[in-house]
């Protein structure tokens, strides 16, 4: 369809995938729900993309498999990429532009907390006299007492992890290209400088990765850096080895940091600037005070 229509449309088109969008996350989601619609209409209609109306993409949104959620991103999506082909003169109307998105508010976020308690034990479950488990135990750390996310703990090198004069530092480099330095509290030096001296990584190269997966046969690091994937995997192997929930991710020693230290009556705003959150908003979505008090009201119901 895009092709049929001309060497504008294919330019916006190629300017919407490869130019308009930086994150790959965004990138592949928005190129899928655009090649979806595509495909809808071209089977549904045998239209061109010049003759797509609003009232296509209001039937397209309205049969998307999913929640509010996934059809405000395609949605989002469509508007984007009709926009550029406004611009480049290969539609005369954004067809997406007047249809209305589904309301959606969200109060608090989906991602389970996992708590002090159960923190504690997935540690203590963690045999350390192991490289794999020195490692494993530093990826969890981090995670618990810096906030960072899966990725940018994933993405740190050996150049990442250190001493600043007075204070050991990690320096992450967040989505959206967020480039934050996080001091490491003293506990957690320890655990990363145990850690970076027994896989000899305090002699590897300052862009190595700074956790990589493990040779089993020799019982050293590779230096092939792990993906956010890797460290769920391993997160979720550590969690059934605990005998905690697997509905726990990375993503939940984020939640329970941010409410922790809420609950210790932190200023939001420092607790924002940790969390890396541009709106005390979305802060907000990590705290889970709120849970807990609904949980106690529910208790006394005495039906």
């Amino acid at each position: 369809m895009v092709s049929g229509a001309g060497p504008a449309a294919e330019f916006a088109y190629e300017e919407f995938i490869f130019g308009a969008i930086s994150n790959s996350h965004t990138k592949e989601a928005y190129g899928r729900a655009v090649r979806e619609f595509l495909k809808f209409t071209e089977f549904q209609y045998g239209c061109t993309l010049a003759t797509i109306s609003p009232r296509m993409v209001r039937e397209y949104i309205s049969g998307c498999n999913g929640g509010i959620a996934k059809r405000k991103q395609h949605l989002s999506a469509l508007r984007h990429f009709f926009d550029i082909c406004v611009t480049r003169h290969a539609v005369p109307l954004n067809p997406a532009l007047s249809v209305r998105g589904d309301r959606y508010s969200q109060v608090e976020g989906k991602t389970p907390d996992i708590g002090k308690a159960d923190c504690r034990k997935l540690l203590a479950s963690i045999d350390t006299s192991t490289l794999i488990g020195k490692r494993d135990v530093a990826i969890i750390s981090v995670l618990i007492y810096t906030a960072a996310r899966v990725g940018a703990v994933a993405a740190l090198t050996c150049d990442d992890f250190y001493h600043a004069g007075n204070q050991w530092m990690l320096h992450f480099v967040e989505k959206g290209g967020k480039s934050r330095e996080i001091p490491v509290r003293h506990d957690l030096q320890l655990i990363l400088s145990d850690y970076v001296t027994t896989g000899g990584l305090d002699t590897a190269a300052r862009n190595a990765p700074l956790f990589s997966s493990i040779c089993r046969a020799e019982g050293v690091l590779s230096g092939r850096s792990l993906t956010r994937i890797d460290i769920a995997r391993i997160l979720k192997r550590r969690l059934r080895k605990a005998e905690l929930s697997s509905r726990l991710s990375a993503h939940s020693f984020r939640v329970t940091t941010i409410t922790d230290l809420l609950e210790q009556d932190i200023p939001l705003e420092d607790v924002q600037q940790l969390a890396g959150h541009c709106d005390p908003r979305t802060t907000r979505l990590y705290d889970r005070r709120r849970r807990t008090i609904t949980r106690n009201i529910v208790e006394r119901i005495s039906v």
